[in-house]
């Protein structure tokens, strides 16, 4: 007579599922030293390269001989400093780090000091894919084949020509918008301090992170926003030249009226978020 061995009987494991155990492995690494390294590698790298973008932006506001840039431009403006190949192997390495933990973050649903709701899982995915593709532009640049940062209007044309391609880019423009108001409600509201350590904070501390905190993410607002009212305006327009990328949102506010001013304040606010990112990679719960 056959007898049913049954769940949770002692000595005796349940069989696993292909998925149970990537779930597993996923738990493990998840808890790792790597893992966690791997997170605040990225985070100081992100600090980096919005570090990049807001001093190339201030100096354009104050007549310094600055210019406007996008992400993948600031890697190239790495690898031209002194010993810039060098840094831009770091930066890679942590841009990898970053892209690796917010996918893994967002498969398994937690990290080893914090959990993620849904709406943070879907976020980590888009997040983890962008900054995955700048890794791999941070390669392509050591290597020498180029940044290949890619055109938006030519993007935002190709889309265009697509059966309801108008709708897709006011879809697009109008989640970007709504990325960008998010930027600022957690800054406004101070949202992202939940993520943090606050406890292991002196006062002063706590009050120059969230001082920074508070005016990066405004300045992320602010630029999130007109990359999106850019590629409604192009779909409504159907003109892909009036799509613009991040460059484009900050050479957008330089040409406003007192446009030197406003592009100073966003720029010193980039500057602010990457100095908040880099004190985030030793404050986050990871």
């Amino acid at each position: 007579m056959t007898h049913s061995v049954h769940e949770g009987a002692p000595g005796v494991s349940r069989s696993e599922t292909p998925t149970d155990r990537a779930q597993e492995k996923g738990d493990d690494f998840a808890h790792s030293r790597t893992f966690e390294w791997l997170a605040r590698a990225g985070l100081v790298a992100r600090g980096v390269i919005y570090a990049v973008i807001g001093v190339l932006a201030i100096k354009l506001a104050l007549g310094d001989g600055g210019k406007t840039t996008n992400q993948n431009g600031a890697l190239e403006t790495i690898a031209k400093q002194p010993f810039g190949k060098a840094l831009l192997v770091l930066v890679a390495v942590g841009l990898a780090g970053y892209a690796i933990w917010r996918l893994v973050r967002a498969a398994i649903g937690h990290g080893p000091e914090s959990s993620d709701d849904g709406k943070e899982r879907v976020g980590g995915v888009a997040s983890g894919l962008v900054y995955g593709a700048l890794c791999v532009t941070a390669v392509s640049i050591l290597l020498g084949s180029g940044g290949n940062s890619g055109s938006p209007d030519k993007a935002t044309g190709g889309v265009l020509d697509w059966p309801a391609g108008q709708v897709l880019v006011v879809i697009a423009g109008l989640i970007m918008v709504g990325v960008g108001l998010e930027q600022g409600y957690r800054g406004v509201k101070k949202k992202f301090l939940e993520k943090s350590k606050t406890e292991v904070m002196s006062e002063k501390t706590e009050r120059a992170f969230t001082a920074l905190g508070v005016f990066g993410h405004l300045a992320r607002m602010v630029v999130f926003v007109l990359i999106g009212y850019f590629l409604v305006r192009a779909a409504i327009d159907y003109n892909p030249d009036k799509a613009v990328s991040l460059d484009g949102a900050l050479t957008a506010l330089g040409e406003a009226s007192y446009g030197p001013v406003l592009l100073g304040i966003v720029a010193a606010g980039l500057i602010g978020f990457a100095a908040y990112s880099i004190a985030d990679a030793r404050y986050r719960r990871v």
